[in-house]
């Protein structure tokens, strides 16, 4: 029977802790710290831009295989899979199941030169700290259950995904929800993503993507002055969406990231794009906002074309655009009085520590907005420059933030096993 059947949260996380095995996990955390650098090392070398984490995904089967997980696979768009067993369950085909997490890619370009320098308990690299950090820490949890022989009420699922960053759009938890076998059977869904031991994204941050491309004939600025010009269709569109008013509750936001177009000065461009970032803690909010880039555009190109004088008997051509949706991740919670945060404020309780929980843009937006218990924790340890070649980690206390996790996993596999 399980423990969350019989006690609180508190007293099943303290109940936990105070097992032999477990003491033996913390004790491999602590004294590991040589080893979990050097996989961290070797991470970072490898190049992983969304899209290109094939070489990745071959390291974490590797060291999956290593730390003694069984059923390592791969699945067709990159995501690594290894598991531990429940103890006393004849029959995994069936029944709920933990999953721990931590996405593979990194935001860098393939030929972003990759050049980690290690100082102490300091690393500096890009994608050192996102995900290096959680990858290294899934992994370390991996080493530190297996090799202490702890028993688990129910499976514990580990998954290495791809397609977290950017335009990668979670394809991989995507992936894994939308087509795995295990999709319908998750209990609760843990995410490492980047360092840290006293924070815990339980909102999900949702966000929509747009590309918008206007197209016209092109030409000569002066032999074929008068015929439409994308770009200033394309900024007039955009004028027009930057007019549009936006909420301080839900906290909503635009941003117009890129502009492109043209070939020369003295040229009338054939097209122009730009890319747009809608994100808002309310999926209304987003729809509204992409009904009205797609009113913006239409009005502009519409307004363009009807502003064109043909000479006579010469054609010039009208403007076209096209929106194409990049990215959308849903925007979802975790409610209140979910059985994981139950255990999240024990194990805070048992351990002395305080989370605060936070809003943000992870994989777990995906569980989130499906009804599934899940939280994105970092890894332990400090980080800094994400996103920056300038990224560094320090491990300095990384173990107390994989203490965390281990006693959180183990908490939601006690729950699992009684659904």
């Amino acid at each position: 029977m399980s423990l969350f059947t019989k006690s609180s949260a508190f007293t099943c996380v303290t109940t936990i802790a105070s097992r032999r095995a477990v003491h033996a996990a913390f004790s491999w955390l602590h004294k590991n710290p040589g080893m979990m650098m050097d996989w961290q090392l070797d991470l970072v070398r490898i190049p992983a831009p969304p899209f290109g984490e094939q070489a990745r995904s071959a390291w974490m089967a590797g060291r999956f295989t290593e730390a003694g997980l069984s059923d390592v696979r791969t699945d067709e768009v990159g995501n690594v899979f290894g598991r531990i067993a429940a103890a006393e369950l004849p029959d995994e085909s069936t029944g709920p199941v933990v999953v721990l997490s931590a996405h593979l890619d990194t935001v860098f370009p393939r030929e972003t030169e990759l050049s980690p320098r290690v100082d102490g308990d300091r690393l500096e690299a890009p994608g050192s700290c996102d995900n290096g950090t959680g990858v290294v820490g899934m992994l370390a949890l991996a080493h530190a259950l297996v090799r202490s022989k702890v028993e688990l009420p129910a499976p514990l699922i580990f998954l290495g995904n791809v397609g977290e960053e950017g335009e990668g759009d979670l394809r991989g938890v995507r992936h894994f929800y939308e087509t795995d076998l295990l999709a319908g059977r998750i209990a609760a869904h843990i995410v490492l993503d980047g360092a840290g031991a006293d924070s815990a994204v339980t909102q999900g941050l949702g966000s929509r993507r747009f590309r918008v491309v206007v197209k016209g004939p092109g030409g000569h600025s002066f032999t074929d002055a008068g015929r439409p010009n994308p770009i200033n269709a394309l900024a007039r569109g955009l004028t027009k969406l930057a007019e549009v008013s936006l909420p301080d509750e839900p906290r909503t936001t635009m941003n117009v990231g890129t502009i492109q177009g043209g070939k020369s000065v003295n040229s009338i461009p054939e097209s122009a794009q730009a890319t747009i970032d809608f994100r808002s803690t309310s999926g209304e909010e987003m729809v509204r906002l992409e009904v009205a880039l797609h009113r913006a555009m239409e009005d502009a190109v519409d307004e363009s074309n009807r502003a064109i004088k043909t000479p006579a008997g010469r054609s010039m051509g009208l403007l076209t655009y096209a929106i194409e949706k990049i990215g959308d991740r849903p925007a979802a919670a975790l409610p209140g009085n979910s059985p994981l945060l139950d255990a999240l404020r024990a194990v805070d309780r048992h351990m002395g520590l305080r989370t605060d929980q936070r809003l943000g843009s992870t994989d777990a937006n995906l569980p989130l907005s499906l009804g599934v218990p899940a939280v994105s924790l970092g890894a332990g340890g400090e980080g800094g420059g994400a996103h920056t070649l300038a990224e560094w980690y320090s491990a300095k206390e990384r173990d107390l933030g994989l203490r965390r996790v281990l006693l959180l996993t183990l908490a939601m596999a006690e729950w699992a096993a009684e659904q």
